[in-house]
């Protein structure tokens, strides 16, 4: 279960890159049921001057982030953010385990200390250190967070680096139908009730969102996958998979809006009383 009680190594923000923000928050705003806030002080944080952007929220609680595409070829995506007690050590971890440091730390006001990081695959994420901010306000609700998944084209990799970087245990299980297997996440000393993402090995073929690199991207939970996939098609967003029913799990879509940026639209199983 995912949730906003934070700790090292639990998702605790995303946001999302976007070429055009006014459209993304329209975007999101039709499927998701977002209100979008422009971000107020954003000239007194570090490069504030080219900032535009601000945050999505859902019944009056932040639920996400949304800023200005600025990086010189880079793809709209979801950027995922992992709470961590010091940025810096964890820098030093990424470099160590043969990540690459996209974002230095820095700090942004009070608010909190973030970087962001390649790990050695070539998946992108970020970590943030809290200051007077710990993270979204609301997860595993209707329009709001509910799980993180990276697609890796070498699952083991992929969990020595995480594992040594952010901490994470990991449970693997096979999927129905000779689908392969899924590794579980969980931060380092919780149950697995407190699990909060997955990985799984893909071939470089099938990653044709970031060109055959391996990538993250977020899990919303939603009250109707179908009504929500219906939201997406008619705000010029595309479906590249499903809705399909997952056993345990729930029904899920996997779609991507009109810049290219990819999420999965979930709704949970009913649960029994």
């Amino acid at each position: 279960m995912i949730t906003t009680d934070f700790v090292p190594g639990s998702p605790c923000w995303i946001d999302l890159g976007a070429p055009d923000v006014p459209a993304a928050a329209a975007f999101y705003g039709a499927v998701l049921g977002w209100d979008y806030e422009p971000m107020e002080g954003a000239e007194d944080m570090e490069g504030g001057e080219d900032m535009e952007g601000g945050m999505f929220r859902k019944d009056g609680k932040i639920v996400a982030g949304l800023g200005k595409l600025t990086e010189e070829g880079a793809r709209s995506a979801w950027m995922i953010y992992y709470d961590v007690a010091d940025a810096d050590a964890t820098t030093q971890a990424v470099e160590r385990a043969g990540g690459t440091v996209r974002v230095a730390p820095r700090d942004l006001g009070e608010w909190g200390r973030m970087a962001q990081y390649s790990d050695p695959l070539g998946g992108q994420f970020a970590v943030w250190q809290p200051g007077s901010d710990t993270g979204v306000e609301l997860m595993d609700e209707p329009g709001s967070l509910s799980w993180t998944e990276l697609y890796t084209t070498d699952a083991a990799a992929a969990k020595e680096f995480y594992g040594g970087v952010l901490g994470w245990q990991f449970g693997d299980m096979e999927l129905p139908g000779g689908g392969g297997t899924y590794s579980l996440i969980t931060p380092a000393g919780l149950p697995e009730e407190r699990m909060h993402g997955g990985l799984m090995e893909m071939p470089a073929e099938a990653l044709t969102l970031a060109g055959g690199r391996p990538y993250w991207h977020p899990v919303f939970n939603v009250t109707d996958c179908d009504a929500a996939v219906a939201r997406v098609t008619q705000n010029g967003g595309t479906l590249q998979m499903g809705p399909d029913d997952a056993e345990g799990v729930g029904r899920l879509a996997v779609c991507v809006d009109p810049a290219g940026a990819d999420f999965v639209v979930l709704t949970p199983p009913p649960s029994e009383s």
